[in-house]
């Protein structure tokens, strides 16, 4: 039933503020947040959803997260009131300034907190059993939510990342999907794939997670991949099916662009100056997240010479991006407040975005749509032929464009294989972005994610599963499945030795140094679980060490 390994590993195939401003923050995240939902109102048959927690209990929520009465930013907004919420602030507001006045008291008393149940997997388990034996621990099935919760139902199950990730994330899920193929779960798959597609008919993309504070962003675009692995199993028919949510998704990305006047953005949309669109990674609101909000305001206040709006926007946009956070968009490559994201042309969203539209081309030729289809290809082509052209570092590899100030980003990241990964790279400069990689990114347990040490989780010494199985793929595509063995195999003993001192999988590794294992950094402790850790070390299993 599944196509061999081998075969997949040879041939090359190409896929188609500071905190006295809170008041101005609150009514511009107001003002913000009406439009995406008037917006959302458009679709057909759209929920009713309450808006995020932000907005739900104003003051009471800046003073339990400024005030840090949880050690988790995310604790608060994930919580459920007791109560209406107008009830909840009426009440706060009259006791707020009595002199015995505890809030976190308070909270505890009006709100039921997520919990975070423990689990205590059976002694003796294989990493292969393990795994198998989490996937219905980590399985969530949410077709209706409390009352004013921030969660948004799902009308099928989905797999969960694990720890303070309650709630499924878009990109993690292409790589938890190669998993439960693994694991004969198909039927998840296709679970998961028309959630996301319920997601796209109700709100015209698939948000960041299934949680109101993130709806104003989506996620790295893998739908159109993950279309193309249940296909692999399923047939052709797949491609018809998801055609429609498809070419939605596409016109979300895509927003603004027969407008946008050349060397101007527009939402995700950059048009080039020589006409060429690409694209960025944006987020509707430019306001702190909720689910890290005193984080961002104290990096807003760091970046003295700018207007908070402005920071909140690009750590926003890199929240979108996954790689919340790295040097990758950091103006100075070490500072968090020098963030520039939305200034900045990603290698990895574009190679995304060039699936998309051979996705859609494919989908279309199948319906017998081949006006569509010749125009998609048009599409994919000229996206093809502009990452080559700006995404292309001169140094020898791939990489990022800033587009504000005209010029390549001339730092090395993982995300250099993007363009292997989805079959656009020129075969000669495939192999110098090879030879990047292993010289660079290359260390004794895997890939770092990038060449610089800044205390964020997505640079060095960190190394994450899923970037690792895209240049195991990338690089066997251009015909070097040894180096993608290489790093295979450092990876997997990297999961393996944390899984055997400790009986768990993470969300990520150090990869380099003495301290190996589990990794570091960011604005959170290492979380286990772990959804896309499991996915692509069940498929590491499979290809560099059956019987394991």
């Amino acid at each position: 039933m599944f196509e061999s390994s081998t075969s997949r590993c040879t041939r090359l195939r190409l896929l188609p503020n500071p905190v006295w401003s809170h008041v101005v923050v609150r009514l511009a995240a107001a003002l913000l947040f009406a439009g995406l939902i008037a917006a959302q109102a458009c679709h057909a048959d759209a929920p009713t959803l309450p808006p995020p927690p932000s907005q739900l209990y104003g003051d009471l929520f800046v003073a339990v997260q400024t005030q840090q009465i949880f050690d988790d930013q995310k604790t608060f907004v994930d919580a459920v009131p007791n109560s209406a919420p107008a009830t909840i602030v009426q009440q706060y507001e009259r006791q707020k300034n009595l002199p015995d006045f505890d809030l976190k008291a308070f909270v505890l008393a009006n709100f039921t907190l997520p919990s975070e149940p423990v689990i205590t997997p059976p002694s003796g388990q294989t990493l292969r059993e393990h795994i198998d034996w989490l996937w219905p621990k980590l399985t969530r099935t949410t077709t209706t939510a409390p009352a004013y919760s921030s969660l948004i139902p799902l009308p099928q199950p989905y797999v969960v990342p694990g720890g303070r990730f309650r709630e499924g994330y878009y990109w993690d899920t292409y790589f938890t999907m190669q998993g439960l193929q693994e694991s004969w779960h198909e039927d998840l798959v296709d679970d998961m794939l028309d959630d996301f597609a319920y997601e796209i008919d109700q709100f015209g993309h698939i948000p960041n997670g299934n949680r109101t504070y993130y709806l104003s962003r989506s996620q790295p675009p893998f739908f159109a991949l993950m279309v193309a692995l249940a296909a692999r199993n399923e047939g052709s028919g797949v491609y018809r099916k998801y055609l429609p949510q498809l070419r939605k998704e596409y016109a979300y990305w895509m927003s603004g662009a027969s407008t946008t006047p050349p060397g101007q953005a527009t939402r995700n949309v950059v048009v080039m100056a020589d006409g060429t669109v690409l694209n960025r990674y944006w987020d509707e609101r430019d306001t702190p997240r909720d689910e890290s909000y005193l984080e961002d305001v104290k990096t807003a206040q760091q970046a003295t010479e700018r207007n908070p709006s402005e920071v909140y926007r690009d750590l926003r946009a890199a929240a979108e991006s996954g790689w919340d956070f790295s040097s990758r968009w950091f103006g100075d490559d070490h500072t968090l407040a020098t963030i520039r994201t939305t200034s900045i042309v990603p290698v990895d969203l574009n190679s995304l975005l060039f699936t998309l539209e051979a996705t859609i081309a494919k989908g279309c030729e199948l319906s017998r749509d081949y006006a569509c289809s010749a125009q998609y290809v048009g599409k994919a082509q000229r996206r093809a032929d502009g990452i080559n052209r700006y995404l292309w570092n001169r140094n020898g590899y791939y990489g990022d464009y800033d587009w504000r100030l005209g010029k390549s980003r001339d730092k090395v990241s993982a995300a250099a294989v993007y363009p292997l990964f989805v079959g656009i790279a020129w075969p000669e400069r495939a192999a110098r972005t090879i030879k990047t990689v292993d010289t660079q990114l290359l260390k004794p347990h895997g890939l770092a994610t990038t060449t610089i040490e800044t205390g964020q989780q997505w640079d060095a010494p960190n190394g994450w599963a899923p970037l690792h199985w895209l240049t195991i793929e990338g690089v066997c595509r251009y015909g070097h499945p040894e180096f993608a063995r290489t790093v295979g195999v450092r990876f997997l003993a990297d999961v393996k030795q944390v899984y055997a001192s400790d009986q768990k999988l993470v969300e990520k590794y150090v990869v380099e140094g003495p301290n190996a294992g589990g990794g570091g950094g960011g604005e959170y402790p290492l979380q286990d679980g772990f959804g896309w850790t499991n996915g692509v070390t069940l498929k590491l299993l499979d290809r560099y060490a059956r019987g394991e």
